[in-house]
């Protein structure tokens, strides 16, 4: 226990900033999108599948612009100024979803948040390596996800509470996650000061081929494996959409990632932690098998109790997974190249979730929901077996 504060000591300043100005605006989004699967099929009348393919295309397109937003920060050698873009287009897109009407006016709203968080993801990513020490980087990538994730229940939380206050008023509430987004975007600009790395050779393009070369195997066979995993994690909305299918409440429908976050944020840090002291690549196939778990539990599951037994061991498989995948990433890539590699594994990732949610929304309209869950834990089996093969320095 004492340890574990000592470590929370550590850790800089910088990354405490992170990971509050991460805090809020998941709090922001998570409020709007806790209840965007509803609104649209609800309000909206949206079909399912073109609901799994919104959300593919935007998720996929804020990972896909993580590439080019990486590759400039290590280009000019900074990394803040990118990250404040990025928060303040989040921020400008929330009153978008209050004023939409259509499913393409929530369609143009996801894609300028999305684009925001691809432009912010890699240069913030980079500066949490940056500033911390790297005999604790897991712990610091566990804490900026655990605050992260903290904000992503608080957001769904407060949805449920104005959800039940003012009678299911989805546009009031979209109001109300304003407020957030823009004090985000405040602290970011105010509380984080970047620091100066001295500049000891002439820079040159993050992406000629010498420079990719000196990526090396480790942190391709890192940023191949995102893509592969991220086939089997499609868009979050499918676990909110099958809550609703064994009838829980309208209002109560946020619980579900509620219930999800609480356990990523409870699980992040402890295992971001545990990550500087173990095996990258067992604690990846552990992560990997609860996956499976809540897979299965989610496609067989008839009650609330199930699907929410389900969604906590999906959470407990973020905690596990996604600050440990950006630890593997800062270990294995050169110092000047890490948004580059950043930017690579979220490319990777991008086209993985795009091709996974559209298949997990049509195979949900041609078969049901058990089969997009059971897919889903045979791409984690085909995963796991990859893991076998991962360089040592992985």
């Amino acid at each position: 226990m004492f340890a574990r504060f000592t470590t929370l000591r550590r850790i800089p300043g910088g990354v405490w900033i992170i990971g509050f100005v991460s805090l809020l605006m998941d709090v922001s989004s998570e409020m709007i999108h806790s209840l965007l699967p509803l609104f649209m099929a609800t309000a909206l009348g949206t079909p399912v599948v073109i609901i799994g393919l919104i959300e593919g295309i935007a998720e996929a397109t804020a990972l896909c612009i993580k590439i080019f937003s990486g590759v400039i920060s290590d280009a000019i050698g900074k990394r803040k100024g990118l990250a404040v873009v990025g928060y303040g287009l989040g921020a400008l897109s929330k009153p978008l979803f209050a004023l939409a009407s259509t499913a393409g006016m929530i369609f143009g709203a996801r894609m300028i948040d999305r684009v925001g968080k691809g432009i912010r993801g890699a240069p913030r990513d980079a500066l949490v390596a940056d500033v911390t020490p790297p005999e604790i980087r897991g712990a610091a990538y566990g804490l900026r996800q655990a605050l992260d994730t903290t904000g992503a229940f608080l957001g769904p939380l407060l949805a449920v509470g104005l959800m039940l206050l003012w009678d299911n008023d989805f546009r009031a509430i979209y109001w109300v996650a304003v407020i957030p987004a823009f004090l985000a975007v405040g602290l970011l600009i105010v509380g984080l000061k970047e620091p100066r790395v001295p500049v000891t050779a002439p820079r040159t393009s993050p992406i000629k081929k010498e420079n990719l070369q000196r990526l090396g195997a480790a942190c391709w066979w890192v940023i191949g494996l995102g893509g592969v995993f991220t086939l089997a994690r499609f868009s979050e909305a499918f676990l909110v959409l099958r809550a609703q299918e064994v009838g829980l409440p309208l209002a109560l429908i946020p619980l579900v990632m509620v219930a999800m976050n609480l356990v990523y944020s409870l699980t992040a840090y402890p295992f971001g932690r545990w990550s500087d002291s173990v095996s990258h690549r067992r604690l990846l196939q552990a992560g990997l098998g609860v996956l499976i778990a809540a897979d299965v539990v989610l496609a067989l599951s008839q009650s609330w109790a199930g699907i929410l037994a389900g969604i906590a061991l999906w959470g407990v498989h973020m905690g596990m997974t996604q600050g440990l995948l950006n630890a593997m990433i800062a270990r294995t890539a050169p110092a000047d190249l890490r948004g580059t590699a950043f930017g690579f594994f979220s490319l990777l990732s991008g086209v993985g979730l795009l091709l996974a949610s559209a298949g997990a929304g049509l195979l949900w309209e041609l078969w049901g929901s058990a089969s997009t869950f059971f897919a889903g834990a045979v791409i984690c089996l085909f995963t796991l077996v990859l893991t076998r093969f991962a360089p040592e320095r992985a």
